[in-house]
């Protein structure tokens, strides 16, 4: 069974990059304090590193 990563949206990307900006509204994130879950997949991971630093994960 496949890995997941709960991803939680920590600061505002209001003033960040665009492609920032959009790198987080594809992880579906759209407000500060809220979680997704998703797979644990080279694709979200190279997301996940992107947006590191508005972002926490966990591995659940």
């Amino acid at each position: 069974m496949a890995k997941k990563l709960l991803i939680t949206l920590t600061k505002s990307p209001l003033t960040r990059k665009p492609r920032h900006r959009r790198t987080v509204r594809a992880l579906g994130l759209k407000k500060i304090g809220q979680t997704v879950e998703h797979n644990d997949t080279p694709v979200i991971r190279g997301m996940v590193n992107t947006v590191g630093y508005l972002i926490n994960v966990e591995e659940g």
